[in-house]
């Protein structure tokens, strides 16, 4: 299992990082994981740089944790990135890479979430979570991007059904095992 101390953090701020709202680090009280629902992380790069809004910014987590456990920042702790819908100033957003539903995202015939994430993406998660719980004393939950956004919409393929727009990080995310081994209890809803 990765340690604080071999937690290896690569700075790579997205290109509008100076244009998304500053908050006080007190806020932050909050962990939310993601997965991209991308297959790589430079495909979740290209899609966190897109200018999505007014304000010159595009939808991002924080952080981003690769398969292989390399972890990268796309945006500083005390910015505000987009990433959860109602919860962004007060959240860290971190995205695991992981296939998740892509490319069928709302299609009803393709809901499943089936691949695993490794150990050394769990690992190095693991090790960040610990670390921002050091960091952040008002740090105080953790949540999975499926417990804050539960909005269902009308499926891709068939819009008389009803999906759940957001499932990440998903049923093959290993909450116990993480839970296990933060500080963090997950957020009470």
């Amino acid at each position: 299992m990765s340690t604080l101390h071999a937690l290896t953090v690569i700075d790579a701020p997205l290109p509008y990082v100076e244009r998304l709202e500053t908050r006080p680090l007190a806020q932050v009280d909050l962990v939310v994981i993601h997965c991209t629902e991308l297959p790589d992380l430079a495909t979740a790069r290209e899609y966190g740089e897109r200018v999505l809004y007014d304000s010159g910014t595009g939808n991002s987590g924080h952080y981003y944790i690769d398969r292989d456990g390399t972890v990268l920042r796309y945006v500083p702790e005390d910015r505000s990135a987009h990433h959860v819908r109602g919860w962004n100033p007060r959240a860290i957003g971190i995205e695991l890479v992981n296939t998740g539903r892509y490319p069928h995202w709302l299609d009803s015939r393709h809901q499943a979430m089936a691949e695993p994430y490794p150990d050394a993406q769990v690992d190095a998660l693991v090790a960040l979570l610990n670390r921002l719980a050091g960091d952040l004393p008002g740090l105080r939950h953790v949540a999975g991007h499926e417990d804050l956004d539960r909005d269902r919409v009308p499926a891709s393929d068939d819009p008389a059904v009803l999906v759940q727009r957001k499932l990440d990080p998903g049923p093959q995310f290993p909450w116990d095992r993480v839970l296990a081994a933060v500080p963090l209890p997950r957020l009470p809803l």
